[in-house]
């Protein structure tokens, strides 16, 4: 039976190598989706011919892994592993006395540890397999010593499957130009894990800095200069929502509509302000936002927020759309309670003093604002890193400003006494 061995019928759309011409393909994924598989499969497909003992593209590869146990146990006999995922016609031996396995067709694939960077120094390879690459100790110089050796045949290539982590050497080889990648979540390979692990782990790490990483295997960074932090956002987790006085919901909408518009940003937002200022305390409950919607879109969803936090009062942005803003939402609801806000400060010196409110200790989040945290932790001193505008983050600020700064600003002013 030759299906179970054909991986281009069975695999998921990241698990194959992207067309073209590129020198690394990094497969980022959460726990579970199916990079093991895909790595061992890469492997095959680099090595074995048309025929059993026919060559194949390459001849000499490197299996690298954090340590020559997890290579051996992970990349060559897992349960996902090179021999597991081979036919028997095809099936390389185990040579344990020299760390390697040997094709039928005379291919040769040797495993490596990233604790011993050096043994890297003097082979050569014309393919490579890299596990696990964001966890090694000493990634930097591993990695370095490869490339070193990856040079036989006219285009030497190599393959990375990781759980994305914030480390320089992972972020140098997704900025080379030479590089392609794909990504997919734990849930894409669903089909193959168990309900009850997928249930729990999402019941237990859903919307925290961890589940976004090991999970949804995105690549968390936090940009020098930023006004947040992933860690500090994680901090102020809370999974039960208190006692709150005043829930509004803010919207920065966007300069158009349609596919080519920016996002619009909505964000619900509660405060407990009662007494002292200074002790006044915010929780973002929910990122409503929209993407390329259409102004009576984002209108809706915006209405709708409003109705199932109970609301009292919704603050949009006025600076692109002015009296259209107010118009658009007015034909949604009539008689919702509306404040049109104008900025007159740049997006930087009105996310200042909402960001020390955080620093403070004063504004927590709810779980599953991951879109939001990533905007926020793009956002600097010198202004947005990110890609296009920071909408949720200017919806996030206008909030703010509205339950806790001009509130506190106010209570504040000093009354005048009158004769």
């Amino acid at each position: 039976m030759a299906l179970p061995y054909l991986f281009e019928f069975w695999a998921l759309p990241h698990q194959m190598p992207p067309e073209g011409e590129w020198r690394s393909w990094v497969i980022l994924g959460g726990r579970g989706a199916g990079k093991t598989r895909a790595g061992a499969e890469w492997v095959r497909s680099e090595v074995e011919g048309s025929r059993p003992l026919d060559p194949g593209r390459s001849r000499r590869v490197a299996l690298v892994g954090e340590t020559l146990d997890q290579a051996r146990e992970v990349m060559v006999f897992g349960e996902s592993g090179i021999l597991a995922c081979s036919p028997p016609d095809r099936r390389p031996k185990w040579e344990a006395s020299r760390k390697r396995l040997v094709w039928p067709n005379g291919a040769v694939a040797q495993i490596f540890s990233a604790h011993e960077p050096e043994s890297l120094r003097g082979p050569q390879f014309d393919a490579a397999w890299v596990d696990e690459l964001a966890k090694w100790k000493r990634a930097e110089e591993a990695w370095d010593m490869l490339q070193f050796g990856l040079r036989l045949g006219p285009c030497p290539r190599q393959c990375v499957t990781t759980t994305p982590r914030n480390v320089p050497v992972l972020k140098t080889i997704l900025d080379n130009p030479s590089t392609v990648m794909t990504h997919a979540p734990t849930e894409a390979n669903r089909a193959y894990l168990a309900a009850s692990f997928l249930e729990e782990v999402r019941t237990r790490y859903a919307g925290t800095r961890l589940g976004r990483q090991e999970l949804d295997g995105v690549l968390l960074t936090d940009v020098d200069g930023a006004l947040w932090s992933m860690e500090g956002l994680e901090a102020q987790r809370l999974d039960k929502v208190p006692p709150l006085d005043r829930i509004v919901v803010a919207v920065d909408p966007p300069v158009t509509g349609g596919g080519n518009s920016d996002e619009c940003g909505i964000l619900v937002v509660g405060a407990r302000v009662q007494g002292d200022p200074q002790q006044w305390q915010a929780v973002v409950l929910e990122d409503a936002s929209v993407s390329a919607a259409a102004p009576a879109t984002w209108a809706r969803a915006a209405i709708a927020a409003m109705e199932r936090h109970g609301a009292d009062r919704l603050v949009a942005e006025v600076n692109q759309g002015g009296d259209m803003v107010e118009s658009v939402i007015r034909q949604v609801d009539p008689l919702v309670p509306y404040k049109s806000v104008r900025a007159s400060k740049g997006k930087t010196a009105r996310a200042e003093p909402v960001a020390a409110l955080y620093e403070q200790g004063r504004v927590a989040h709810m779980r599953g604002l991951g879109a939001l945290e990533d905007q926020m932790c793009q956002m600097t001193t010198r202004g947005f890193q990110g890609k296009g505008s920071p909408d949720r983050v200017d919806a996030l600020v206008w909030a703010i400003h509205e339950l806790m700064i001009e509130p506190a600003a106010h209570w504040r002013r000093p009354r005048v006494r009158t004769l």
